[in-house]
């Protein structure tokens, strides 16, 4: 039986993806990957990483992802710009704000439609959570406001400030990724039983311009282990 790993927000940084699955990890059919969301803008190589994704998933790797704020973004924009003529839509704007001429010149395109639709279809397919015996895994994480948690699509996407309870969600912990955290706090995270979440985030577009961010992690949910790979990429 082999090992589960969970990776938060990638964000088109190809070479340092790979780095981590192939070499740290070192990868087998055995395994269980899970992805949380966040694949695309910010780094240039977008179209990389998904095609990267999609091969691995192809040779039979053990892969379930999740969708993120930011492939919303992309296909929100998609779809908005299907019929358009001229100008950008209001969607197309606000997801050029957030990295987005990155992702499209990854795709050698310059507007959100050229985009080919199997890119779209295949963030489309992204799952908004995984259930799994000990834990919740999300991109953003959980409006526990309401009395099924589960039933905002909007919050596991988007929300950035929770308090977990974990009586809504049977007793787990969730794991997430979409705010970027210092790597000290993410090691408080896992030495500390109490809390109620795992932030695994480290800004990996940052590079090693800012103190404690500027990697990707990937943490084994079976041996607890956090793994760390810095940027390859910048």
């Amino acid at each position: 039986m082999g090992n589960r790993w969970v990776i938060p927000d990638i964000h088109g940084c190809f070479k340092t993806f790979k780095s981590l699955v192939e070499r740290e990890i070192g990868l087998t059919k055995e395994d269980t990957l899970y992805l949380l969301g966040d694949y695309i803008d910010r780094g240039d190589s977008s179209k990389e990483v998904i095609d990267y994704i999609i091969h691995i998933t192809e040779e039979s790797y053990n892969v379930n992802y999740l969708i993120g704020n930011h492939e919303k973004y992309c296909i929100d924009a998609w779809e908005a710009d299907q019929n358009r003529w001229f100008g950008r839509s209001g969607v197309e704007r606000d997801w050029r704000k957030h990295g987005a001429a990155n992702t499209l010149k990854s795709f050698e395109v310059n507007r959100p439609r050229k985009i080919n639709q199997k890119y779209i279809d295949w963030m489309k397919q992204g799952r908004y959570y995984i259930e799994l015996e000990e834990y919740v895994l999300v991109h953003a994480g959980f409006n526990f406001k309401i009395i099924n948690p589960f039933e905002d699509l909007y919050s596991m996407i988007w929300i950035r400030d929770f308090k977990v309870n974990r009586d809504k969600i049977g007793g787990k912990k969730v794991i997430h990724g979409h705010i970027p955290m210092e790597l000290s706090m993410i090691n408080l995270f896992l030495d500390n039983p109490n809390y109620g979440f795992i932030a695994l985030d480290n800004g990996v577009y940052y590079g090693s311009s800012n103190a404690g961010f500027g990697n990707l992690t990937a943490f084994n949910l079976d041996t607890k282990e956090l793994l760390v790979q810095h940027n390859l990429d910048l």
